[in-house]
């Protein structure tokens, strides 16, 4: 038998087996994240939902997913365990990261209306009406070959000639 008859499924086996290998390493990954659960940390659900870690056994996790509201999970069924700074920000809405000094979002539209009064009209070097129709009443004079020059303003389509039964575009 030829070499390079079995070149091609000796690289089909070493696919596999690289395939197999990062496979088996995510879950093993996912097994110790699993195992490192501790009451008091924070999990997501492979179904999405948020919530408390309040007893684990070897099989089943005990969640505290609200006042009052407590469920058995398998363990397997826990995606991630989130850090105490990302399950107070997706949970609770709190950033430790931001300054406690800038502005925040107020929550009746009363006082974004004052905040409006405080702010002067902001001028984007626009002209006033005035202005604008003081420019289009101007008219500059004939050109001495007697064409007319058109500003953009006052261009009118010039008018074609009306067409009568069998007259055509056709030259």
């Amino acid at each position: 038998m030829n070499v390079y008859t079995l070149l091609p499924f000796i690289v089909l086996i070493a696919v596999m087996f690289l395939m197999t290998r990062s496979a088996k390493k995510k879950q093993q990954q996912a097994a110790n994240m699993r195992n490192e659960m501790q009451p008091g940390s924070g999990v997501r659900t492979i179904g999405g939902m948020y919530a408390t870690v309040k007893e684990v056994t070897e099989d089943t996790v005990l969640l505290d997913a609200g006042p009052g509201v407590e469920l058995i999970f398998a363990k397997n069924a826990i995606g991630a365990v989130l850090s105490d700074d990302e399950y107070n920000r997706i949970i609770h809405g709190i950033e430790h990261d931001l300054k406690s000094d800038s502005e925040t979002v107020p929550d009746d539209a009363s006082a974004l209306a004052a905040a409006d009064a405080e702010h002067k009209a902001v001028d984007f070097g626009k002209k006033d009406a005035v202005e604008e129709t003081a420019a289009a009443e101007t008219v500059e004079p004939a050109a001495k070959d007697d064409t007319v020059v058109d500003r953009p303003e006052t261009a009118q389509p010039a008018e074609a000639p009306k067409k009568t039964d069998g007259d055509t575009d056709a030259k």
